[in-house]
């Protein structure tokens, strides 16, 4: 079995690769039947790409540097491979704000050449990585896989369009892909630009962390393990042409969220400075997951309380690798 991993160097993607090939690696169970299988990750190392996540000696994994838009290189990397997991995107919904072009070109682009490629090569699995984000902003209630894609950040609407490519790949060419649309991830090795760890890490420094608006936006928090294992269900027993929802049941305005960090960090409310909303905030997200519970027997493993905990002790523990992927950016960015 060999398996193509795009955007594995990433958060969510270097974790998946990980518990693959060490069966466990995080130690909270690995992939049933994938014990010997090769993996071969694709990664362009943008900032949020980071080799230091990557077992880089194991020898079932090969890394390739390069960039999903290629498509000479998918042409010559993809031949012999069982299936893709397409996990590599641009993902910061302020980056896409201030600029969409990269989001459109990776995220829209990327996906077809992908698809493309996969086509053209004969690899016949798929599975495209999303996000709850696509479906908007709801008031009540819970988002099922049959609701409207109603974006609101250029980020979201690019993930829109390539769910929308993604399918149209397995209408028209009968490719077998399936789609997976997650609630908010978190977890170590997550980049410093996201929620979590910028607070976290943050409040480490002994500096202050910057809360939106009135913090009264609803989040669903998903542990990253719970999310790759439910990719890998998706993965061996999804459906063609089929969406699967993927969310944690961890409900929290981000006003919540805040005062757990500081709770955690033993820091007081007098470290949080309000900044002006993001444009276009969502108000609430939230995921109805029965579709994937009843299908393919998903449910979350990690408890809330213990899996912000151990994030939060991780990133207390490992300053030498947030602080090169905090600061290392700060720098290109000056």
């Amino acid at each position: 079995m060999r398996i193509l991993v795009t955007g594995g160097a990433g958060f969510i993607g270097s974790h998946y690769v990980r518990t693959l090939l060490a069966g466990g690696y995080e130690g909270l169970g690995g992939y049933e039947g994938y014990t010997d299988a090769r993996v071969t990750v694709v990664d362009k190392l943008t900032y949020a790409g980071n080799r230091a996540n990557l077992p880089a000696s194991h020898p079932r994994l090969d890394f390739v540097h390069g960039d999903i838009t290629d498509r000479a290189l998918l042409l010559d990397l993809l031949p012999g491979h069982d299936a893709v997991v397409h996990f590599a995107a641009e993902s910061h919904v302020d980056r896409s704000v201030e600029s969409a072009a990269a989001f459109v070109h990776t995220n829209v682009g990327g996906t077809q050449t992908l698809l493309d490629a996969a086509l053209a090569t004969g690899v016949r699995r798929v599975v495209h990585v999303s996000t709850d984000e696509v479906y908007g902003s709801i008031e009540r209630g819970a988002w099922t896989e049959e609701w409207p894609l109603l974006p609101n950040s250029p980020y979201a609407a690019s993930k829109a369009a390539s769910d929308l490519i993604a399918r149209s790949y397995w209408r028209t060419h009968g490719l077998d892909v399936s789609i997976t649309r997650c609630s908010n991830n978190y977890g170590p090795y997550q980049h410093p630009e996201k929620l979590i760890p910028l607070f976290v890490t943050n409040l480490l420094e002994g500096e202050g962390v910057p809360l939106y608006g009135d913090g009264t936006n609803v989040r669903e928090w998903l542990h990253v393990d719970d999310h790759c294992r439910a990719i890998q269900l998706v993965l061996t027993g999804g459906r063609a042409g089929e969406i699967y929802n993927v969310g944690g049941g961890n409900e929290l305005t981000n006003r919540q969220m805040t005062q757990r960090i500081l709770d955690l960090c033993g820091a007081e409310w007098s470290s949080v400075r309000h900044v002006a909303d993001r444009k276009g905030h969502d108000l609430r997200y939230a995921l109805d997951e029965t579709k994937i519970r009843e299908e393919l027997g998903y449910e979350p493993r990690v408890s809330f309380a213990q899996g912000l905990a151990d994030t939060v002790a991780w990133y207390r523990d490992n300053p030498g690798w947030w602080k090169a992927a905090k600061h290392g950016a700060e720098e290109r960015t000056a």
